[in-house]
């Protein structure tokens, strides 16, 4: 039978530890500092945070380009020729990267694209899972796999909190007048990923290690998710009293186990530090 390979972007959150322990294949995304284009996992985040600091302005991130996805697909290729590979994108509404791959895979059938309609905990979480469903499932072909991704992508469901608006503030995502009121008024957001887009959906009052349990509550009553595993993503600088109030906040509405990841360049551009993500799956 056709081996089948997962392949995601670095804006999945998946680390690299991850990453191999299920064969997932990873293709860099980018962030530019004044012209200077990183790939996203190639510095410490740190490096963000440090950035705006140092310039009140954020860097700027993109896409795989059709080159990194030209050069993943030959490597690919070359290590597992028999091998068919199977790319879950992050959200193509936010990002060049599904275009990109569509332009590379060009002539190439061994490749199949799927969009997520998610990004970081949301589209890593349905890249790993299709994974161990496919070690649950040796037997499993091609049109096994893209069912049991499609199935995923329409219960994936995940959303974030920014610590505070500062960050979005200096990407435009909000005004000035807007960011103060949210600081002053202790007002966090709640951004989900809808249909690939990121909506401001809720807003919760009070210190960030106080709201985070009505969140979670309301977020998986909402959404009725599988109480088998939530997924968490942290940008740096989470604090370990919010990270405690969201693991009590995960026991207490029924979850069985959580599952950290930590963000990476990408989405510590556009969160901020200190913010935290969940994303999980609706019941069948």
């Amino acid at each position: 039978m056709r081996s089948i390979i997962l392949m995601a972007e670095t804006g999945s959150d998946i680390n690299a530890a991850m990453a191999a322990e299920y064969g997932i294949e990873i293709v860099p995304m980018h962030v530019a500092f004044d012209g200077v284009t990183l790939d996203d996992g190639a510095f410490p985040v740190e490096q963000i945070v440090d950035y705006f600091k140092r310039t009140g302005r954020i860097p700027k991130t993109s896409g795989c380009t059709p080159e990194d996805f030209q050069k993943a697909f030959d490597d690919i290729h070359a290590k597992h020729p028999e091998a068919h590979i199977v790319y879950l994108a992050y959200s193509a509404i936010t990002t060049c990267s599904y275009q990109s791959a569509v332009i590379a895979a060009e002539g190439r059938d061994y490749i199949t694209l799927i969009d997520t309609k998610q990004v970081s905990a949301g589209q890593g979480a349905i890249v790993v899972t299709l994974a161990e469903e496919m070690q649950k499932h040796p037997e499993w072909g091609l049109d096994e796999v893209v069912a049991a991704a499609h199935d995923l992508i329409d219960r994936a469901a995940m959303a974030f909190m920014p610590d505070n608006l500062a960050f979005l503030r200096a990407g435009g995502r909000v005004s000035n007048v807007a960011a103060l009121g949210a600081r002053i008024l202790s007002l966090h957001p709640v951004i989900e990923i809808l249909d690939g887009k990121l909506m401001a959906t809720k807003k919760y009052r009070g210190k960030m290690h106080k709201v985070v349990s009505d969140f979670i509550l309301d977020y998986a009553g909402m959404y009725k998710l599988d109480r088998e595993v939530l997924w968490l993503v942290y940008v740096f600088d989470l604090s370990d009293e919010v990270r405690s109030s969201v693991e009590q906040a995960a026991r207490e509405n029924g979850f069985a186990r959580v599952r950290w990841i930590q963000a990476g360049g990408v989405i510590t551009t556009h969160g901020g530090p200190g913010a935290f993500g969940i994303a999980g799956f609706k019941q069948r």
